[in-house]
């Protein structure tokens, strides 16, 4: 099978369990949304959140998912399955140390932390306390988590995609039924809701291991930490901290300068980062994650001409995915809101507010999914400093953009400077691996993305005269508005595919033959 056809299918199975996995987050979110609105409670819970949320988009998903597994494709080509199997096992061991270790220090110091990262809490009784109670609780999370992306990593590798992009499907479960059968039991009935962040982290990370035991790699203690291979993920993920997990920084410092706006911010930006990871997590993740592995495996033979035609491909797939996304996005916000959350204590006035953050966030989904493929092959290439030096720039941006924006447009202005950043992110690493590596396709890739921008224009017209028929500002009907959404959405994703077609682009026929094939089978 080629290169191609490999992470085509690794992205498609990643896609579909990770939809699964998402329609659940939604249907947790929505179980938030009516139980607890848009307040102190939600804004103490999301902020407490957001830092186990931090570090493990920092350490977990990116900066230990981009230097692992480089390193262990590289060990399992070179030294085979035993080799492979050593270092998976003393990767283990020294993680689990590491993240016991911070998880402890994180309870311990929850008020400083949480003092620090959301200073504007104090001026209100009892919101401070309660986001410190929520984080100490939430904190092994971290834990857990990390272990579940080491998992990942492993299984990834070994061309498994289903059970860990599944497992997220029990932490919302985990939180969805905290929250309808424990919040009773709490003097803040939110509180249930951490309580369901700890048990479904566990049950993420039991998951992993029985699939581990089946492909040959169970999980032991190997304390042989002066291993070159663990030596070298150290080198890699040090740096790799900073220059994959920019955007959620930024998206952590957004948060910080939301709790000093009025209250709601934090919920509201909370709320629109969960629909703008919707496409992202789908579509986004599973694709980066998809061709990691080739990328990584194509660098370990130096095969520099398959690691640049994975590249493009990925490049393209990506753009042919998320740039109708984010017309859709931008033209349904306030619909999607209306139908999903609103009602209970989630008012007219807060669909209003989360769908203007929603607004300024999709603006830049195409930017942030080339940044997830882009920044990894640094990594596979050995080079650290890049995107760490990218990172820092644009970090640099949108801490400043953040003071400017956040004054006239409040958390919209937060969300702007996000994308604004996101996009300087894209460009510069762009602009560094063309002179690292020479062409990769630019023109073919600047091709999509016009022929996805022209084939989305008519589609994004055509969803925005079907959701002006429906006032969104009433609650209730929920049938009306799910289907004059609903038929918005597949017609509007007809019309991108057929202009997409008519246009010739190779992204819509590929998608058009696999279709015909699954058909026939």
């Amino acid at each position: 099978m080629s290169e191609k056809k490999n992470i085509a299918r690794a992205a498609g199975i990643l896609g579909s369990a990770t939809m699964l996995s998402r329609i659940m987050g939604m249907v947790r979110d929505i179980v938030v949304s009516r139980l607890f609105g848009a307040g102190l409670a939600t804004d103490a819970f999301f902020a407490a959140f957001q830092i186990p949320n931090m570090l493990r988009r920092f350490f977990a998903e990116g900066a230990l998912t981009a230097a692992f597994v480089p390193t262990f494709s590289a060990t399992l080509r070179q030294g085979g399955d035993e080799k492979a199997r050593e270092l998976a096992n003393i990767c283990f061991t020294l993680l689990t140390i590491i993240m016991a270790s911070i998880t402890l220090v994180g309870i311990l110091f929850s008020p400083v932390i949480v003092g620090l990262m959301f200073p504007g809490f104090k001026a209100v009784p009892g919101k401070f306390e309660l986001a410190i109670l929520l984080n100490r609780l939430m904190f092994p999370y971290i834990f857990f988590i990390s272990l579940v992306a080491l998992c990942m990593g492993i299984l990834n590798t070994l061309r498994h995609f289903f059970t860990p992009a599944i497992s997220t499907v029990f932490l919302n479960i985990a939180m969805i039924l905290s929250a309808l059968c424990l919040r009773g039991f709490f003097k803040a009935p939110i509180t249930a809701l951490a309580v369901g962040v700890l048990i479904g982290g566990f049950l993420q990370l039991i998951m992993q291991l029985p699939v581990l035991w089946n492909k040959g790699f169970p999980l032991k203690p190997d304390f042989n930490f002066s291993s070159s291979e663990v030596r070298t993920i150290a080198l890699l993920m040090l740096p790799s901290v900073f220059g994959v997990g920019v955007y959620y920084l930024n998206i952590t410092v957004s948060a910080i300068l939301a709790s000093l706006l009025p209250q709601g911010s934090v919920s509201y930006l909370y709320y629109a980062q969960r629909l703008f990871e919707f496409p992202q997590g789908i579509f986004t993740a599973s694709v980066a994650q998809a061709v990691l592995p080739s990328m990584s495996r194509q660098a370990a033979d130096g095969n520099m001409g398959g690691l640049k035609e994975s590249l493009s491909f990925g490049m393209r797939l990506m753009l042919f995915i998320t740039i109708p996304a984010m017309a859709g996005l931008m033209v349904c916000s306030t619909p999607i809101f209306s139908l999903i959350f609103m009602g209970g204590a989630f008012s007219f006035d807060t669909v209003v507010n989360s769908a203007s953050a929603l607004l300024y966030y999709s603006m830049g989904l195409p930017f942030v999914a080339l940044t997830r493929v882009l920044a990894p092959v640094f990594y596979a290439l050995k080079d650290t400093k890049t995107p760490v030096y990218t990172a820092l720039m644009a970090f640099v941006v949108n801490f400043c953009l953040s003071l400017a924006l956040m004054g006239p447009l409040k958390h919209g202005g937060l969300a702007l400077a996000t994308t604004l950043s996101s996009i300087c992110n894209m460009l510069m690493l762009l602009w560094y691996l063309r002179r690292k590596i020479g062409s990769f396709g630019g023109k073919n890739i600047m091709v999509t993305g016009l022929k996805s921008s022209a084939a989305s224009i008519p589609m994004a017209a055509a969803v925005w005269y079907g959701c002006s028929l429906v006032d969104w500002s009433q609650a209730g009907h929920k049938l009306l508005k799910g289907s004059v959404l609903g038929c918005s959405i597949v017609c509007g994703a007809a019309i991108y595919m057929l202009a997409a077609k008519l246009l010739r682009s190779e992204e819509a026929l590929e998608a058009a033959s696999l279709l015909r094939r699954k058909l026939r089978r």
